[in-house]
């Protein structure tokens, strides 16, 4: 799975005219499943583990200020201490594009819908369960609108299979 997190001031998504999902301060994820994270239909130990990884990651990445300005909080903290805190979690097919060859991006690495969704749907709970709170949604496989006022600017990378990095 591929993650772009970007730390926000604020956020949103809306959907044919419609807000789905909202926050001030927090994270919006763009999640991409990839097809070596979907080789079967059900949801295997290992990426099930991939997924707990990714969400843990996420919600303790210290990204945030703290009383001197230095980024040393995570959202976590925030949620902890009964801040402004919130997360968004945006499917994007996109982050698995294979742009080597010629003008227009190959999107044959991203996993299909229908074994995408079950893993998305599993991030953004195991999200949420770290988190203590409702994480926000876009809506899965819909054209949507986000809009967001990156902080800092931040914004940070991550892939499941490149831990290490």
């Amino acid at each position: 799975m591929r993650a772009l997190l970007q730390r926000v001031s604020k956020a949103s998504v809306t959907v044919e005219d419609q807000v789905v999902a909202s926050i001030g301060t927090g994270l919006v994820i763009l999640l991409g499943v990839g097809q070596e994270d979907a080789e079967q239909e059900a949801i295997s130990k290992a990426e099930a583990e991939d997924i707990q990884w990714l969400a843990g990651k996420l919600a303790r990445m210290r990204i945030f200020p703290d009383a001197e300005g230095h980024m040393n909080r995570s959202l976590l903290d925030r949620v902890e201490a009964d801040e402004d805190a919130g997360a968004i979690v945006v499917s994007q097919f996109t982050l698995h594009a294979n742009n080597k060859k010629g003008q227009r991006p190959s999107f044959v690495r991203a996993a299909r819908p229908e074994k995408a969704t079950p893993r998305y749907e599993r991030f953004v709970a195991e999200l949420s369960a770290v988190l203590g709170i409702e994480v926000g949604t876009g809506v899965f496989g819909a054209h949507m609108d986000v809009a967001l006022v990156n902080d800092g600017p931040v914004t940070i990378w991550l892939d499941s299979r490149e831990r290490g990095y």
